[in-house]
């Protein structure tokens, strides 16, 4: 199935590659993905009011909008890549897309990220209504199990039940509510939801170490779900991380390339005095 998401992509990850690269992003401090003054949070965003129009959201520090990170155009359904940030208090704006940055925002909400945590800031409700519910994600999963939640997204049914193989995972859900995480076997299942009126089943497949949430949303024709990924085998950064760190409100510099040049310059004398031997007449 595809997806119902476009994941906003917040900065390019370049993958040097090679024995050599390895060794240097191993040794040199520049190369390193988090700040020296400890490991990040990560937040990311959602929209998943079906009332409401296409939205911009504004990312930053609290009390300091002056360099926000701005998601342009999110729309019904849309999940935003995780925003790798310091720990602190951070404040989420939402205004309609093309809005003026300086006008009022339709809904703004403040929240605490803690070192290591990640969250979904989910904009929810009707519209006029909007609310922002902050869920902290869970990243790590028991040995060869899959983790899942349901989050029920849909006005249309306002009580979803919801079903992964033999495991309800939601009973009666309610609008703008989320289930705990549960532990289910990896694999592929069946995903079963039902509400009045409304039966659906799509197969999913859930690798061993990985992280999902599973969100019921309004369709044209009625009811669907999308499985989002929240992480993927990794115990140290979210799938599908974008990073985008504030250090203060300025974005982290980039790695110094002077070690990599260094190492490059290496391997070639290296490998310029292995041809010189080669020709050496015996």
């Amino acid at each position: 199935m595809r997806l119902l998401r476009r994941v906003v992509r917040l900065a390019m990850i370049t993958t040097l590659f090679g024995s050599t690269a390895a060794l240097v992003a191993a040794t040199s401090p520049a190369a390193s993905a988090a700040p020296a003054t400890g490991p990040d949070g990560w937040v990311r965003i959602a929209h998943l009011s079906p009332e409401a129009p296409a939205m911009d959201m504004y990312l930053y520090p609290f009390g300091d909008p002056g360099q926000p990170i701005v998601l342009k155009d999110v729309s019904y359904g849309d999940v935003s890549a995780y925003m790798a940030v310091i720990p602190g208090q951070y404040t989420v704006a939402m205004r309609g897309f093309g809005a003026s940055a300086s006008s009022k925002p339709a809904l703004t909400t403040s929240f605490m990220v803690a070192a290591g945590a990640a969250y979904t800031l989910a904009a929810l409700g009707p519209d006029p209504g909007l609310r922002t519910e902050v869920l902290k994600d869970q990243m790590i999963t028991p040995a060869g199990k899959a983790v899942v939640r349901v989050l029920q997204a849909s006005l249309k049914q306002h009580l979803v039940t919801v079903s992964y193989g033999p495991d309800v995972l939601a009973r009666q859900l309610g609008f703008g509510s989320a289930t705990p995480y549960t532990a289910v076997p990896a694999g592929m299942q069946v995903v079963r939801f039902t509400a009045t009126g409304e039966h659906a089943a799509m197969p999913v497949t859930l690798a061993a170490g990985s992280v999902h949430t599973i969100v019921v949303l309004d369709d044209s024709s009625g009811l669907k779900v999308d499985a989002v990924t929240d992480a993927a085998g990794s115990r140290v950064m979210p799938k599908g991380g974008a990073s985008a760190g504030f250090g203060g409100t300025a974005p982290r510099p980039p790695a110094n390339p002077v070690p990599w040049l260094v190492m490059i310059a290496a391997g070639a004398l290296l490998a310029a005095a292995g041809l010189v031997r080669l020709r050496r007449p015996a």
